[in-house]
């Protein structure tokens, strides 16, 4: 029986780093345990953690960001990707109330409030006591409008410590502690770039659910969590029609063109959205690596998502046959659209402490790593010139993420930047997009429900290639 208001819970915190997402991943993998069906949610443009919360309930976790998608389009990825699962987990991102400005808008509170979701706040209770009960009162008070329903108190440092923290809270702010989570002394996910690292290249993946799912079983009140996101009010809103969008609506026929992905651990930023959108424009995937693949494959285009390719650069470079291929298949017109590691791999070198190490060569262009972010945060483009995705005048939403920035290139290739930023960084100059021929890459993440015409046009381009722009190319280049 399809559920039109499924059971849902948000998990949340006062800023970024107080372990939301290793308690999410907990719960739900404790619930999974209990034989529940839980659909994952990550609110926010986010990659990382939303693999995690993917691993641990054994289904694509899909993201909520009122900035990049419509209201309606996130209550109707809601409903659909909720859809037979006996409970509904939405990870919060940041802090409960931070936002885009002094109302609000896009933070986690708003989507709660759209989501008419019962909220849990996790509490880094690290050197403190009663002042935890005035941050909670403070986050009651402040949007009544939030359904703010109980606490968990994270790092906790013994049994005196929980019970003041729990008492002042429950006595000054009636609200229930629903867990408390002592500081762990052996901490399985280790982060990298302000997240988790990435479920590819963490070994133990399933074996650091097991262990936060005990840990999660042990200290978080599972029962009172499943009461209170039965709790959750009826949204008042029939089933969307958009919903039918989001179905794959018909398997791959015959002459479907052949859409290849790159997805291995160098390449794994993928919005589970943005493949099904391909698919529902008509496209055919095929999963690929430069890794395990001698040879880039006969195909009718490519799709390349970010990643951390810098991470196995030596590794990338070695296969020099794959990278050569894919190279004359652009030149050929291979409509090719990359993303932030995928920019960086068409590049023709990336530099790593002083030494490079050879790209496809696709682009001119040469990065380089840093420390701190080079670019960092939502986006907005509008297209200016000519290219083989967008119409020229099209603003596009996204956001951006990446401790890379181009080293090298020539002020004449500077031409071939077709987005203009009016929000963000970019490639340079407040410049974005390099096109070249077929392809386009950009270090701008789109979200195919907040921008529907990426899938239709890469998939548009991928048929005219199959049926008049093909040529024979060598998959075995010398």
């Amino acid at each position: 029986m399809q559920l039109l208001n499924p059971p849902r819970i948000m998990i949340t915190a006062l800023r970024g780093g107080s372990g939301k997402t290793i308690l999410s991943v907990g719960l739900i993998a404790a619930w999974v345990k209990r034989s529940k069906i839980v659909a994952p949610f990550k609110k926010g443009p986010d990659y990382i953690d939303a693999g995690w919360l993917a691993l641990s309930a054994g289904r694509p976790c899909h993201n909520l960001d009122s900035f990049l998608v419509s209201k309606t389009a996130i209550l109707s990825s809601f409903f659909f990707n909720s859809r037979h699962c006996d409970i509904a987990v939405i990870e919060g991102n940041r802090g409960l109330y931070d936002g885009t400005d002094t109302l609000g808008h896009t933070s986690t509170a708003e989507l709660a409030k759209l989501l008419k979701s019962p909220v849990i706040l996790c509490l880094d209770c690290t050197k403190s006591t009663r002042t935890m009960a005035a941050i909670v009162l403070g986050c009651l008070q402040f949007d009544p409008g939030v359904c703010l329903k109980g606490v968990i108190l994270n790092r906790i440092a013994g049994s005196r410590h929980e019970s003041i923290i729990r008492e002042n809270i429950e006595y000054h702010c009636g609200l229930p502690v629903v867990g408390a989570v002592p500081r762990l002394k052996d901490q399985n996910f280790p982060e990298r770039h302000m997240g988790l690292i990435p479920t590819y290249e963490h070994g133990g993946g399933d074996r650091s659910v097991d262990a936060i799912c005990e840990i999660a079983s042990k200290y978080l009140d599972l029962d009172v969590l499943e009461h209170m996101a039965c709790t959750a009010e009826p949204l008042g809103f029939d089933e969307p029609e958009a919903t039918e969008q989001l179905a794959v609506a018909h398997r791959p026929e015959k002459d479907s063109p052949q859409i290849a992905v790159i997805r291995d651990s160098a390449f794994q930023f993928y919005y589970p959205e943005n493949l099904e959108a391909l698919i529902n424009a008509g496209g055919s995937l095929v999963y690929i690596s430069p890794f395990t693949d001698e040879n880039f494959p006969s195909v009718d285009a490519l799709y390349i998502g970010g990643g951390f390719p810098e991470t196995h650069a030596e590794a990338l470079a070695k296969n020099l046959n794959f990278m050569k291929t894919l190279k004359t298949q652009a030149e050929n017109g291979l409509p090719i659209y990359a993303e932030c590691g995928g920019l960086m791999y068409l590049g023709e070198k990336l530099v790593l402490k002083g030494k490079s190490y050879l790209m496809a060569g696709v682009l001119p262009l040469v990065f380089g790593l840093f420390k701190k972010p080079q670019g960092h945060g939502y986006s907005v483009v509008r297209v200016e010139k000519q290219n083989s995705f967008y119409p020229v005048g099209d603003e596009i939403k996204g956001h951006e993420f990446h401790y890379s920035k181009v080293l090298e290139w020539t002020k004449e290739k500077q031409q071939n930047l077709v987005f203009e930023m009016k929000r963000g960084t970019g490639i340079a100059d407040g410049k974005d997009g390099f096109s070249y021929k077929n392809v386009l890459a950009t270090y701008i993440h789109v979200h195919a429900l907040g921008t529907p015409q990426w899938a239709t046009a890469l998939v548009r381009k991928a048929m005219e290639f199959k049926r008049h722009g093909k040529k024979n190319v060598s998959l075995k280049v010398k």
